[in-house]
């Protein structure tokens, strides 16, 4: 059987020449002019573009990552979803070729080969002319099987910039030009130190979504990016795999909070959906409500921004004394990067301090620079509710804090042979039934994780049998869950 769906990726020279507005533009315009079913995914670990890329097309942007994610895993996770649309859009990361090493391993230009997908490159075309063909002509001869099927400019300058830009790649690389976005075209979309602020803390969603369709009907070949799209030659599929279901029934349903609010906000859609496909019912917790944590089997605090409302969860002490309750009579935690920070004792910020959850006796200090940035490959040394010993496991950091008072003597769960962690090298700490590291796992290339959540859960579920789950607050209901896609909190 072969999979026909229509599907391009959006590439670029280098990060920062306006692959994401493309991207966003494209999938907002098409979802709302042509009423296509746009299944948007991003190659790479990150949250925040896939958030701006979940609110155009009102459905969840699924990740792509070559070096997370085994092959047949990424491509089950591929054409599962896309199955579910009229066609994709895979937004790359970085330049087309940069990747690992020299050689571009696990780069945008290996996974859009990967997919059969043809490439449309975005290039920032600033003080340039016939320059930009050249540089398109090294792309397209340094490795053949990379199929660029048209250019994009961003900041030109003027129509005479156009035409010169046009000709200078119609005539030496014989691909179509497919849009020209002008210098004074404008931007609604804010940036911080991690790329776009996400779509969380944006007051005016809609209007930037406004503004990048419109952006996209004005400037974009829209038709012909669909015909690039249709073009993508055909892929095996795989045979289809069944979620495992640990649960049958409402009663044995674990039930596993996360932490979503404007603070802790980065999750993987897959990890939620593993989490519900093993049986766990995944009800959304904020840490700004000021009352109890409801009862819960387990608990996921993802990554996020905590170090913007320091204030916010500072004053909360209902809240963080009924967690570090719930935690001392064993309800299982998984924390990544903010959620670690959140559980630590206080958080400094400049010269003030704020008071945190206190589950570890450690203090976070925010820095200038970052502490950590990039792929991690860690093994499991210690003992801990989720992995055993020996596991190795794929994930990726970026944190411009760290955690004070750790040293050599501090017991870590893993020991890393890439990436930075807590302590060059070492990441994870444990106490209980929580476990909490600066990196961030993505199910599809750590299945076990969502396996070992769920047990956990049923677990503690066990534990306390007698006591009846209270899910008041708002369960995720369906594949996509509660979550609104269309506008952001």
């Amino acid at each position: 059987m072969l999979f026909k769906k229509p599907r391009l990726v959006i590439a670029a020279l280098r990060g920062g020449s306006g692959k994401t507005l493309v991207s966003l533009g494209l999938v907002a315009y098409w979802r709302k002019e042509r009423r296509l079913r746009v299944v948007p995914f991003k190659k790479g670990p990150d949250y925040i573009d896939a958030g701006w890329l979940s609110v155009a097309a009102g459905s969840p942007c699924y990740n792509l990552d070559p070096f997370l994610m085994d092959p047949a895993d990424m491509l089950g996770s591929f054409l599962r979803r896309s199955l579910k649309g009229d066609c994709s859009v895979i937004e790359g990361n970085r330049g087309l070729y940069d990747g690992v090493d020299s050689r571009g391993t696990y780069s945008t230009a290996e996974l859009a080969k990967f997919l059969r997908a043809p490439v449309v490159l975005v290039i920032d075309g600033t003080k340039m002319t016939g320059t930009a063909a050249a540089l398109v002509l090294g792309c397209q001869k340094i490795d053949p099987e990379v199929r660029i099927a048209g250019i994009i400019f961003n900041h030109v300058a003027g129509k005479r910039h156009e035409n010169v830009l046009r000709r200078s790649i119609e005539e030496h690389c014989e691909i179509p030009v497919l849009g020209i976005l002008p210098k004074e075209a404008g931007d609604f979309f804010p940036e911080r130190h991690l790329g776009l602020v996400p779509p969380q803390e944006s007051r005016d969603c809609a209007r930037a979504m406004d503004f990048a369709a419109k952006l996209a009907q004005a400037c974009l070949d829209t038709d012909g990016l669909l015909e690039v799209a249709k073009s993508a030659a055909p892929l095996g599929m795989p045979l289809p795999t069944h979620a495992s279901e640990r649960a049958s029934g409402a009663y044995q349903r674990p039930v596993i909070g996360i932490l979503r609010d404007a603070a802790f906000q980065f999750y993987y859609p897959e990890n939620i959906e593993a989490l519900r496909e093993r049986g766990a019912e995944v009800v959304e917790i904020s840490s700004f409500d000021l009352k109890p944590l409801p009862a819960l089997d387990g608990l996921y605090i993802g990554g996020g921004f905590p170090e913007t409302h320091l204030e916010v969860l500072a004053r909360n002490k209902t809240f963080k004394q009924s967690l570090t309750s719930r935690i001392d009579g064993g309800l299982p935690v998984y924390a990544e990067c903010g959620g670690l920070m959140f559980l630590c004792k206080a958080i400094h910020q400049q010269t003030d301090s704020f008071p945190m959850a206190g589950v570890f006796p450690y203090e976070v200090v925010m820095e200038k620079r970052p502490q950590g940035h990039g792929y991690v490959l860690m093994d499991c040394v210690g003992e801990n509710p989720y992995f055993p010993v020996g596991t190795r496991l794929r994930g990726h950091e970026f944190h411009y804090s760290r955690i004070g008072g750790v040293d050599v003597s501090t017991e870590f769960v893993f020991n890393l042979t890439k990436g930075h962690g807590m302590l060059a090298g070492k990441d994870g700490l444990c106490y209980k039934n929580v476990l909490a590291a600066y990196a961030h796992l993505h199910a599809v290339g750590n299945g076990d994780w969502a396996d070992a959540m769920v047990g956990a859960a049923l677990s503690y579920r066990e534990q306390r049998s007698d006591e009846v789950p209270d899910v008041t607050c708002n369960a995720e209901k369906g594949e996509s869950g509660n979550q609104d896609y269309s506008t952001a909190v």
